[in-house]
C-alpha cells in the first residue's frame, strides 16, 4: 500500500466518524449546488453535501442573522473547515427527467441528465438529497448552433492570487480576508469585447483552485463585472496516484470534456504565464486545432513571477499556436490583451 494510499484512507476515516459526530450533535447534510452547464441534448448538474448546523451559520452566528453576516469579510480559512458526506443518495429533477445517484466519498456529485426538454439559456434544477433541504441549481443551457465559448483561467489571470508559491497561495486563500481579491484591471472589458457578437456563448472558468473557494469567487466575478459562467474547480487532497492532485492535468481533462460536451464550439482560451497555461493550452491546440478560436495570455510582472514561482520570467515559455493558424496575444493586462486583440 503507498503513502497516498494511507493518506487518503485515513482521510475517509477521519470524515466518516466526523459525520457521525456532527449527526449525534444535530447537523444535518446540507446541498451547495455549484453552476451546472450543458445542451438541448445533456446537462451536467453539480454540487457537494457538507454537514451544517441547522440553528447557525458557519461563522457560529445565529441563520436568522446571516443576511447581515453575510455583508462582513470573512476569513478565507473558513471556506476550507468542512465535512463532506460521502455515500449519499442525491436526485435531481430536470424538466420531466429524473436522475437519481449517490455523492463520491469527497461529497461531490456530477448528474447527467438527458433529454431534459429545458429551454436555452440559464435554467433551474431542483436538487434533493437523503436528510436535507432541497434546492434549487443553476444550469447554463447553449443552443445547439452557437459556434462560440470562452474558457477563462482564474488566478493571475482574471485575479492576482500569485500561485502557486505554497506560502504565499496558503496566505491568499486562508487568511486574506474574501472582499480583498485584487482583480487584473481591464479583463471585463476585454471579455466583453471577445464576447460582443455572441451574447449566447458559454463561458467556463477553469482553475486549478478548491471547490471550497466556489462562492468566494462566484461573488468576485460578480463585483467585478466578469461575464457569469460555471466554475470547474478541483478538489484538494490525495488521489489513488499520489498525495496531490494534478492542476495542469485538471485542465486538459476539463478542456477535452467541454471539446466533447460542445462539438460545434471553437474555444478563445484565456490564461497567464506564471504557471502552465501557455503549455496546457498548447497542447490543447495541437490537438485540436480547429476547436480553438484563439489564446490570449496574460503577461506577469518580474516581480509576479518571483512571487508565483521564484524565477524572473516564464517557466514555460510562449504556447506556440500560431503555427497551426491559431492567433496568440500578450498582455500585461486586460487593457493591453484588449488593445491587441483588436489588431488581430
Amino acid at each position: 500500500m503507498g503513502l497516498s494510499d494511507i493518506v487518503r484512507a485515513a482521510e475517509r476515516r477521519i470524515n466518516r466518524r466526523g459525520v457521525e459526530r456532527k449527526t449525534a450533535a444535530g447537523w444535518v447534510p446540507e446541498i451547495q449546488p455549484y453552476r451546472g452547464y450543458g445542451t438541448a441534448q445533456r446537462i451536467h448538474v453539480i454540487g457537494r453535501i457538507l454537514m451544517e448546523d441547522p440553528e447557525f451559520d458557519d461563522n457560529g452566528d445565529p441563520r436568522s442573522q446571516v443576511q447581515q453576516v453575510t455583508q462582513q469579510a470573512q476569513r478565507g480559512y473558513r471556506q476550507f473547515f468542512t465535512i463532506q458526506v460521502g455515500d449519499l443518495p442525491v436526485t435531481v429533477h430536470a424538466g420531466d427527467q429524473r436522475v437519481s445517484t449517490r455523492t463520491n466519498q469527497n461529497g461531490y456529485f456530477d448528474v447527467t441528465v438527458d433529454n431534459h426538454g429545458l429551454d436555452v439559456g440559464w435554467q433551474e434544477v431542483r436538487v434533493e438529497a437523503q436528510g436535507a433541504e432541497p434546492v434549487t441549481a443553476e444550469v447554463l443551457v447553449t443552443a445547439d448552433d452557437e459556434t462560440m465559448g470562452l474558457v477563462s483561467d482564474i488566478d493571475d489571470t482574471v485575479m492576482v492570487t500569485n500561485l502557486p508559491r505554497a506560502l504565499l497561495a496558503a496566505y491568499n486563500s486562508w487568511v486574506k480576508h474574501t472582499n480583498q481579491r485584487q482583480p487584473v484591471e481591464g479583463m471585463a472589458d476585454f471579455y466583453a469585447e471577445v464576447l460582443r457578437e455572441h451574447p449566447g456563448a458559454p463561458v467556463f472558468y477553469l482553475s486549478t483552485g478548491a471547490w471550497n473557494t466556489y462562492d468566494t469567487l462566484v461573488k468576485f466575478i460578480e463585483e467585478q463585472g466578469l461575464p457569469k459562467g460555471p466554475l470547474l474547480l478541483t478538489d484538494w487532497g490525495p488521489t489513488p496516484t499520489g498525495l496531490f492532485r494534478s492542476g495542469q492535468e485538471h485542465k486538459k481533462v476539463q478542456l477535452r470534456n467541454l471539446a466533447i460536451d460542445y462539438p460545434a464550439i471553437r474555444w478563445a482560451l484565456v490564461g497567464d504565464d506564471g504557471q502552465h497555461d501557455p503549455l496546457t493550452y498548447g497542447e490543447f491546440v495541437d490537438e485540436h486545432p480547429d476547436r480553438v478560436r484563439g489564446v490570449a495570455i496574460r503577461e506577469l510582472t518580474p516581480t509576479e513571477h518571483v512571487l508565483s514561482h521564484g524565477t524572473t520570467s516564464s517557466l514555460t515559455g510562449p504556447p506556440r499556436t500560431d503555427r497551426d493558424g491559431v492567433p496568440t496575444i500578450y498582455g500585461a493586462d486586460g487593457h493591453a490583451l484588449l488593445e491587441r486583440y483588436r489588431l488581430v
